[in-house]
Formats: structure tokens, sequence, C-alpha cells
């Protein structure tokens, strides 16, 4: 099984850098201090998280602390996802 980590550098590279190289950054790397992730690519990255994860996004959810790098955004995946298993 893939971790999150794995799954968000391959959409990433694929989807949004348009890379046939992989991620080319660490995954504690900022995506708006690096302009790796645009405004519009959130919203493409919330609807990957909801349909590959199967977690719900609430929109006071989009924000920095959990959209703004590999990082934080397979922590906050994690988070969901055990809250929604209990």
């Amino acid at each position: 099984m893939n971790s999150a980590e794995e799954l968000l550098r391959k959409y990433i590279a694929d989807n949004i850098l348009f890379s046939n190289n992989g991620y080319p950054h660490a995954d504690d790397t900022s995506f708006l201090e690096n302009g790796i992730v645009d405004s519009m690519n959130v919203l493409e990255l919330v609807m990957f998280v909801e349909q590959k994860f199967g977690v719900k996004v609430e929109d006071a959810e989009i924000v920095p602390d959990n959209f703004d790098s590999i990082a934080k955004l397979a922590a906050f995946i994690r988070r969901k996802q055990e809250l929604t298993a209990v």
C-alpha cells in the first residue's frame, strides 16, 4: 500500500507540475512560498483528497496549516481518517 505522501507526490507531479520526473521537492517544502500550488490547484487537491482518501474536507479546513506541503497534507489526511474510523 502506498503512503499518503507517495500518493500526494505522484498526484502533484502528474497533475499540477506535469512532471515526468516525479515530485522534486522535500515533503516539508511550502507549496505557496515556492509557487508549487496555486489557489485553483488547492481545489484540485481537495477533490483528490476526498476521492482518494475517503475524507470530507470542510471549507474551514482549507488553510495553509493543512494544505501547504506534502507533510502537512498527509498529516491532515491521517487525522481525518482517524476521526472517521472512530
